[in-house]
Formats: C-alpha cells, sequence, structure tokens
C-alpha cells in the first residue's frame, strides 16, 4: 500500500498537478487572486505618466509634477489584493538602485494599511489617518498594532507575490483601488515627501481606472494650513502641491533659543549647586517662569517638564 502511494505521488509531481514547493503553491494562488489588479508593466508606466501628469483626470492637475523633492519621479509602488497580499512591487525607474531602498516597505506598508481601513462604502487613504494617530487623538498607537515582516522584501524585479507584509503606514501614499464599487486592494507609493506620494497614489489610481465610486478625490489629502482644523488632516511638506497646485511648504522648526547662565546657589547642608550652566530654551517658554523655577528649585528637567507646553494636537 505505501508503495503505490508513494508511486502516484512520483506521477503527480511528474505531471505537475502537485506542486513540491508550497511556498510556490502559495504564491501561484495568491496570484491568481491578483487578476483584476495592475501588472509590474501596467504600474512602472502608470507610476512615471503620474510624475508628469500624462493622461491624468483634469481634477488631478494634467502636465503637472506632485512637487516634492523629486517630483514624484523616483517611486516604489505596490499593490495588495483584498486579501492584503502582495501582488506587484515595482519601481518607477530602470534602475532601482535610484529609488529610495527603504521605501520598498513603506510601498508595501501603505497599500496593506489602506486595504485594511477602506471597505466598499468607505474609503479612506492613508493620508486622512496622519491627525488621528498624534498624541491625544483617537487612534494613537495604531502604528504599532501591526509590524512590517522584513521577510517580505524583495530584490529589485521580484515581487515577493502571494506574502502578507503587513505594516502599518499612516501618512500620505497609500489609496484603496476599486473595481464596479467593489473594492479589490489597495495601492501603495513611497519614494519623496509623503505629499508627493499621495498625489502619484491617487494619479495612478486613476490611470489604473480603479477609483472609488465618489470619484478620484473622495479620499484626498487635507490641510489644516490649508483647508482648516480637521481629524483627517495632513502637515504640509516641502514643496507641497495638491492636483498640480502650489498649497505651501512645510513650517520649519524653530530652534530653541539659547537661556541663561543660570547661577545654581548651594543647597541646603552643602547640597549640589554653586555652579553656573546655560540651557536652551523652547519656544513658547517664557523666560522670567524658567529662571525663578530654576531659582526655587535648581532641577532643570522638572522645569522643562513644568513649563514646556505639550504638542498641539492637530
Amino acid at each position: 500500500m505505501r508503495t503505490a502511494i508513494l508511486r502516484l505521488l512520483v506521477v503527480l509531481l511528474t505531471c505537475g498537478l502537485v506542486s513540491a514547493d508550497p511556498t510556490a503553491t502559495s504564491a501561484q494562488g495568491a496570484q491568481a487572486r491578483c487578476g483584476d489588479l495592475p501588472t509590474s508593466a501596467e504600474l512602472r508606466g502608470w507610476l512615471n505618466n503620474a510624475a508628469t501628469g500624462t493622461g491624468i483626470n483634469g481634477a488631478l492637475g494634467p502636465g503637472t509634477t506632485a512637487g516634492g523633492i523629486f517630483g514624484g519621479a523616483r517611486m516604489w509602488g505596490a499593490v495588495v489584493n483584498r486579501q492584503g497580499e502582495v501582488c506587484v512591487a515595482v519601481t518607477s525607474t530602470e534602475d532601482p538602485t535610484q529609488v529610495w531602498p527603504i521605501s520598498q516597505a513603506i510601498a508595501k506598508a501603505k497599500a496593506y494599511t489602506a486595504n485594511s481601513v477602506s471597505l466598499d462604502d468607505f474609503v479612506l487613504s492613508t493620508a486622512r489617518l496622519y491627525t488621528l494617530v498624534q498624541p491625544g487623538h483617537s487612534l494613537y498607537g495604531l502604528n504599532n498594532s501591526n509590524p512590517f515582516n522584513p521577510d517580505f522584501l524583495a530584490a529589485p524585479g521580484q515581487s515577493g507575490g502571494g506574502q502578507i507584509a503587513g505594516g502599518i503606514i499612516t501618512f500620505g501614499g497609500g489609496v484603496p483601488l476599486y473595481r464596479n464599487g467593489r473594492i479589490i486592494g489597495a495601492l501603495g507609493v513611497s519614494g519623496d515627501t509623503s505629499c508627493a506620494d499621495h498625489e502619484i497614489a491617487k494619479r495612478v489610481r486613476d490611470l489604473a481606472g480603479l477609483n472609488p465610486a465618489g470619484g478620484p478625490l473622495v479620499d484626498d489629502i487635507i490641510y489644516a494650513a490649508v483647508d482648516g482644523p480637521s481629524v483627517f488632516a495632513h502637515q504640509l511638506c516641502p514643496d507641497t502641491l495638491r492636483n498640480g497646485v502650489s498649497v505651501g511648504q512645510e513650517p520649519a522648526m524653530l530652534a530653541p533659543q539659547p537661556f541663561g547662565p543660570v547661577s545654581f546657589p548651594a543647597g541646603p547642608g552643602g547640597g549640589p549647586g554653586g555652579f553656573t550652566r546655560s540651557f536652551p530654551l523652547p519656544p513658547g517658554v517664557d523666560a522670567e517662569d524658567m529662571a525663578r523655577c530654576l531659582a526655587d528649585t535648581g532641577d532643570p528637567r522638572g522645569c522643562f517638564e513644568q513649563l514646556v507646553p505639550p504638542p498641539s494636537n492637530r
């Protein structure tokens, strides 16, 4: 009986009816579930057309770049199916070394995120998660909920198909994909500023004909500095363009102002003190209040914790 079973397995393997590699079988099954999604060649072509605004919807800024650092011309793009399996991952450039290597993981994670938080009737780009995950907001900590698995990175030219890489990214560049009003997966784009990534992602989705029922702008990026406060708002980036129109620059961080020198008297009973020190004073901290606190306590750390204002909630 055992001999007969072994002979049958040999026949099945020889005929290709059974795969000796379960990983290959899994990948083949995943690829079969990617039939409605872009191929590598299609995605590369659309990434390049998106960077120049070629063939896109009139609302998206035809004939314009995506802004940012490279104009959206150096991108990793990744597509997942509705199961979250990677179907395609490719660079927009023929030479993949000229796109940031880190962007492969980010693009795959953006695709996974956009797919994970969207439904047929609920369209959510990763750009609209930015504020919700900040401290003091309702989704703070989401970024730590599902770490990306680096084992599922692939060499350029290999899609890593059939793998669920996971990862949560909560800034621009990930958009869900739809066909006939039904979500079929998502696209992640990375390689420039997060604002430029979003511009390229929504343009590629439009070129692929995979917009949601509400159109290409239903989940568009929102900027509080331009559009007013919103829990779905995103920070501006360097050279921010939205649909071909310049909307601003990311604000520069104010340099801390020097404070001091401050003399620390010796503490009671000869305790620590008797020295002079200067400190950088963060914006928003009153110099007189800091001087008073330091004179009273001699505790720089405690004074900073007491007087430095918490980050504002956008």
